[in-house]
């Protein structure tokens, strides 16, 4: 039978992520900066929809310092995906709230045109705006995510600036 030696046992921290797919890489890579690996036990679901399982030697040096850093690296990532989700989230708003206004005018040229008597009249002005509000939402999305993409997208990268710095500090405590 053989003996484990002392010098050939470790403990481990573990930490699963779950993100996108294709943040899951980027994350991935990332985490290695801090001394984090991929799991290979069996048993340990690696890149499965989303989801991967990492591990780090628990009297890694300089761990107090490696976890500081790598939870701003997780700040600074979170903050780019709610940015990134802000690029569109608004001009999503602006679309719908177009499109429920041009609907609310479309109802009332439906009400006007099943009156008794008849509204043509009220039914043509209710129906202009109502299809202007229905054909509208396209071109306002576009002209909206275009300019929160245009304001986020240096805050995006500085921050990506910063996760970069992270990294390099990071990996090199590794190192050390």
């Amino acid at each position: 039978m053989d003996r484990v030696t002392s010098n050939d046992f470790a403990t481990y921290d573990y930490m699963e992520i779950c993100a996108e797919e294709s943040k899951l890489s980027f994350l991935v890579d990332c985490c290695k900066c801090f001394g984090w690996r991929l799991d290979e036990n069996p048993g340990s679901e690696q890149s499965y929809r989303g989801r991967t399982r990492m591990k780090r030697d628990r009297k890694i040096i300089n761990k107090a310092e490696l976890t500081r850093l790598q939870r701003n690296f997780e700040s600074c990532a979170e903050e780019i995906d709610k940015m990134e989700k802000a690029m569109v989230s608004r001009a999503q708003m602006a679309a719908i709230a177009l499109g429920v206004i041009g609907t609310v005018f479309i109802a009332l040229s439906v009400f006007a045109v099943t009156a008794d008597p008849p509204h043509i009249v009220l039914t043509v002005l209710y129906a202009i705006p109502g299809f202007a509000g229905w054909i509208s939402p396209y071109f306002v999305f576009r002209k909206v995510a275009a300019s929160q993409r245009e304001k986020l997208l240096p805050l995006i990268e500085q921050k990506r600036e910063e996760i970069d710095v992270l990294c390099e500090k990071g990996n090199r405590l590794t190192q050390s």
